[in-house]
């Protein structure tokens, strides 16, 4: 049995679903186990370029089954949407389960994120207003409603009316919003009108029941048969809900405890966990962001990486690798060996910092580790080392030794960094642009 979490060592976008893609031919099982559709893994592979934004990314080897787990939260007119364009390119996702535990995100939750998002007005978070926060709430308040749910026709719309009624109250009351003059009326009626979300989402229902399992089951009896299980994390170690920049995070925990508790597994199943890291740093929505480079060479970089959401499109915050962000990312959560991507993108780059340390201008304190205060953390600058860069080509390299020799003293440095190994070296999107430098 091999039971292997793939998890985001940085902020998000590293690159997990290209990983997941290139470990899953070995792979018996792969569960999503946390997030919604507000991040999106991108895959290339020989069947074409592919944006999957809740299934799973083992989705392309037909012997390979794919789970949504229960801590997972599921838009299903999205997921039809999904599942529909896989079968345009001939997928027909026969092997795509959903667990039945796993929470619904309503119309209501997607206003919600919105009219929250505008209430902060310069303190937003960055959401991408998908709905994914308030379907979290809804699950911690128990008023959640379930895949399960939806399975029976009568419970949820019982389920559903109760939910608009209070909805209808928060909206009116708390937000002030729906008057005769609010321009967000529409939007509002739409989004709480009881029939028409009714009818969207039980006729979603028709169409995902035979994939719908109990989770827990279809997982337990994975392990008991000694399968190798692959476990998909969305977002990263920086947006988790406890030990992230918090309050600039997302709602669920994409750190290994999250993929036992979301897949359904013990915590002791897990066996190996890879940490996937981008050789520079990304990310989307706001918060602290210590090496953002917010000029020309950032702009530069988000070109040559083409560093926009997958979900959303928004262009991303680019900057240096930092390393102090990636040594907490190890510590926490116990990485067995880190999957270094888009190594690439920096072929063009006469000269390559690695932020090893912080520095308060305030104080002058140096920092080696991510601060609690989000206040603090958003004064600190980063302290760099600078590398040479190599200017060479590096997309047709198949062997590590095969890199320039400047491309391997710059992956080797982040290793010492990390203090754990770099098993996986990417050099490009194809699945054969992966080298296997050790333990993967």
């Amino acid at each position: 049995m091999s039971v292997i979490a793939v998890v985001g060592a940085q902020w998000g976008d590293e690159g997990k679903g290209r990983v997941v893609d290139y470990l899953a031919t070995d792979a018996d099982l792969v569960i999503r186990y946390g997030g919604g559709n507000n991040a999106g893994h991108t895959v290339v592979n020989p069947h074409g370029h592919f944006k999957l934004h809740l299934i799973p990314s083992g989705i392309f080897y037909p012997a390979t089954r794919n789970l949504l787990g229960g801590g997972v939260v599921i838009n299903p007119p999205a997921l039809v949407r999904e599942l529909d364009g896989l079968a345009a390119a001939g997928f027909d996702c026969a092997n795509f389960f959903i667990s039945e535990r796993a929470h619904l995100v309503m119309p209501y939750h997607v206003m919600l994120d919105q009219l929250e998002e505008r209430e902060r007005r310069t303190a937003k978070l960055g959401t991408t207003s998908r709905g994914i926060g308030p379907a979290y709430v809804d699950k911690v308040a128990r008023r959640g409603i379930r895949v399960v749910d939806l399975m029976e026709p009568d419970d949820f719309r019982a389920q559903l009316h109760v939910a608009l009624a209070r909805i209808r109250r928060v909206v009116t009351g708390y937000f002030g919003a729906g008057g005769d003059d609010d321009e967000l009326r529409p939007a509002i009626e739409e989004a709480t009108d009881e029939d028409r979300i009714a009818t969207e989402y039980l006729t979603a229902a028709d169409r995902l029941r035979p994939h719908v399992v109990d989770g827990q089951a279809l997982v337990d009896a994975a392990l008991v048969d000694g399968q190798r299980i692959l476990l998909e994390g969305q977002l990263g170690t920086m947006r988790d809900i406890d030990w992230g920049t918090y309050p600039y995070v997302t709602s669920s925990s994409p750190i290994p405890g999250g993929a036992s508790i979301g897949a359904g597994l013990p915590a002791v199943a897990i066996d190996k966990v890879i940490g996937v890291a981008k050789a520079y740093t990304t990310a989307v929505g706001a918060g602290p962001l210590p090496t953002e480079m917010l000029d020309a060479e950032g702009e530069a970089l988000r070109e040559r990486g083409i560093e926009y959401g997958t979900s959303t499109g928004r262009p991303r915050r680019c900057g240096w690798y930092d390393a102090v962000a990636v040594r907490f990312s190890v510590r926490l959560a116990g990485y067995s060996s880190i999957a270094l991507t888009k190594l690439d993108v920096l072929d063009g780059s006469e000269r390559i910092r690695i932020c090893v340390a912080y520095r308060d201008p305030q104080t002058g304190a140096q920092w080696t580790t991510v601060p609690a205060s989000t206040s603090v953390y958003q004064r600190l600058e980063p302290v760099y080392q600078e590398l040479p860069g190599w200017q060479t080509d590096t997309t047709g390299c198949r062997e590590f030794t095969q890199l320039p020799a400047a491309a391997q003293a710059y992956v080797e440095r982040l290793e010492a960094l990390a203090e754990v190994p770099i098993g996986l070296v990417s050099v490009g999107p194809e699945r054969d642009q992966m080298i296997v430098r050790g333990p993967g």
